[in-house]
């Protein structure tokens, strides 16, 4: 099982001293809606980093809807096939699809037809994760953050309508205790799950609050988990609580 650090690319260094063995870096940072010219330094720092960035949040801008009455498909369709070629070039392998903002279904507008639009977005995002050789996982987030796709088994409901091999689910630790999600749901899903975060009580580091990390870590020994775990908290000190926190992680995981 590898451990990974949701973060800049800035902080590779300081992830690699704590003993991260991956990044997991936003997707925006690829800037999709410029020129090669721009993008080309930035390939340079992506790949001359100081640990491999094997996975991708924070799929779109927070401009760019994919749910609601003004879509720009155009603009959307040019974004995911930019962005997922130079995740493909970066090295990422998997693609994280949160973006609360993005697919915050507005009010007042038929939530079958935001479900419509979710499935026809995935299935282009499907298309160039296919292309790509890519990974795609829909991160279930809590209702504060967004009002579709608030637990893992109806992230599991939407990527059963996609019904496409590169589309997945990811099973986020906060989420889930923000949700009083069952644990068990990971065993209950796990033909669907490809990803997971984790953190601790108010979203800090692993390891410094109450979150039940033996029932967790037992929910992936059941199902033989060996994916990525990736770390998507609150730094205090990076520095000074990043190696602590992978320790923990290696500990209990085992």
């Amino acid at each position: 099982m590898k451990i990974g650090c949701c973060c800049p690319l800035e902080q590779a260094e300081i992830a690699q001293a704590a003993g991260f063995d991956y990044l997991e870096c936003p997707l925006v940072s690829l800037r999709a809606e410029e020129d090669d010219a721009t993008f080309a330094p930035v390939l340079g720092q992506y790949r001359a980093a100081a640990l491999p960035v094997w996975a991708f949040n924070i799929f779109l801008p927070g401009d760019l809807k994919v749910v609601g009455p003004h879509l720009e498909s155009a603009r959307i369709h040019r974004y995911v096939k930019t962005a997922l070629a130079r995740a493909q070039l970066v090295g990422a392998q998997l693609i994280v699809f949160g973006s609360g903002r993005s697919r915050m279904i507005p009010p007042d507008f038929p939530r079958t037809q935001a479900i419509a639009q979710l499935v026809e977005f995935l299935h282009r995002v499907a298309d160039e994760a296919a292309i790509n050789n890519m990974t795609v996982v829909l991160e279930p987030l809590n209702r504060k953050e967004s009002n579709v796709l608030n637990s893992v088994p109806e992230a599991v409901e939407l990527a059963r309508l996609v019904k496409r091999l590169p589309i997945r689910v990811l099973a986020d630790f906060y989420h889930m205790d923000e949700e009083n999600e069952p644990l068990s749901h990971i065993r209950e899903y796990q033909d669907w799950l490809a990803h997971i975060h984790v953190a601790d009580t108010g979203r800090l580091a692993p390891g410094t609050g109450q979150y039940p990390y033996a029932i967790f870590a037992e929910e992936l020994r059941q199902i033989n988990y060996q994916g990525r775990v990736s770390v998507e908290c609150s730094w205090g000190d990076f520095a000074a609580e990043g190696g602590p926190a992978v320790r923990f992680l290696r500990g209990v995981l085992g």
